[in-house]
């Protein structure tokens, strides 16, 4: 039985990438990590170690730093950049796929006024963006990671499976935390303003988590999703994933005292993991987006 070289790829991961805006009074802070990853006609390198058609990951990683000296704007647009770059000055890279992590920096307030010069880090999650071009169509995937929401009560769970190994009573008014990671893609690449599309998506995935009376996770999960493509026609697709943040009720009657659902227990491991996604029926096919 012969063997043949499968799909296979290589890049620079996880650049880190801090950018200083010093033209205003006040500065802006950009902080990424920035990971590429390169296929095409790259398989002498594997076959016979020949290295002819391949761009040293160093020289990637320096790609990135020298493309943000001429500013880096939005994400996706930093991410479009790079991917063309690559597929376009390298004949034997046919693919390229440009994922990004932005960090939340926010401006220090000193007596009442932001300071012009320092900053502190945010717990608002972190915004994400996938690039992907293959020469010919470029594919935006945008999202955020790590986005921590609870609702205090709204949230049920009963009427579900029971056999031998179910321990779990059914709940009427329960906590529901999670920690979104939604990643959502575009309908094309074409020009907008990707941060208040960002902006939106961010907005309606904590509208619709407040003001959803949940009977299950995965209820709240599809009336996520649903919200960000009801609120922008160029988003055609989401996906989400969220773990069940577990809040159990701590039994205080050993103390000799009552606990009428105010002290909880907050339970990392193990948790529950609620995945799915949201489509348009019209949605063109995702190509290499994902």
């Amino acid at each position: 039985m012969g063997i043949v070289l499968g799909p296979n790829q290589y890049g620079k991961a996880e650049v880190r990438l801090v950018r200083i805006d010093r033209g205003a009074a006040e500065h802006r802070i950009t902080d990424l990590n920035v990971s590429v990853a390169l296929s095409g006609d790259l398989a002498d390198t594997h076959l016979t170690g020949d290295n002819a058609k391949v761009l040293p990951t160093d020289s990637q990683k320096n790609t990135v730093y020298a493309f943000a000296r001429d500013g880096i704007g939005e994400i996706e647009d930093f991410g479009l950049r790079l991917a063309r770059h690559f597929v376009d000055s390298q004949p034997a890279v046919h693919r390229a796929r440009v994922r990004l992590e932005q960090y939340g920096w926010q401006r220090t307030t000193v007596d009442g006024q932001p300071a012009s010069h320092s900053f502190h880090r945010t717990g608002d999650g972190t915004r994400t963006a996938t690039i992907t071009y293959d020469g010919g169509t470029a594919w935006v995937v945008s999202g955020l990671a790590d986005l921590t929401v609870l609702n205090s009560t709204g949230s049920e769970f009963w009427g579900y499976v029971k056999d031998e190994y179910t321990t779990l009573p059914e709940a009427k008014d329960r906590i529901l935390a999670t920690a979104v990671s939604a990643h959502w893609r575009h309908r094309d690449a074409g020009e907008r303003d990707w941060g208040e599309s960002h902006r939106l998506a961010r907005a309606a995935l904590l509208a619709a988590f407040a003001d959803t009376h949940s009977l299950s996770l995965q209820q709240t999960l599809h009336a996520m999703g649903s919200r960000v493509l009801s609120g922008q026609p160029d988003v055609v697709e989401i996906r989400l994933a969220l773990p069940n943040k577990h809040h159990f009720l701590v039994d205080l009657s050993p103390f000799g005292l009552d606990n009428p659902g105010e002290v909880f227990f907050a339970a990392d491991r193990p948790y529950g993991l609620i995945e799915g996604s949201a489509l348009r029926e019209d949605a063109p096919p995702p190509g290499e987006a994902w």
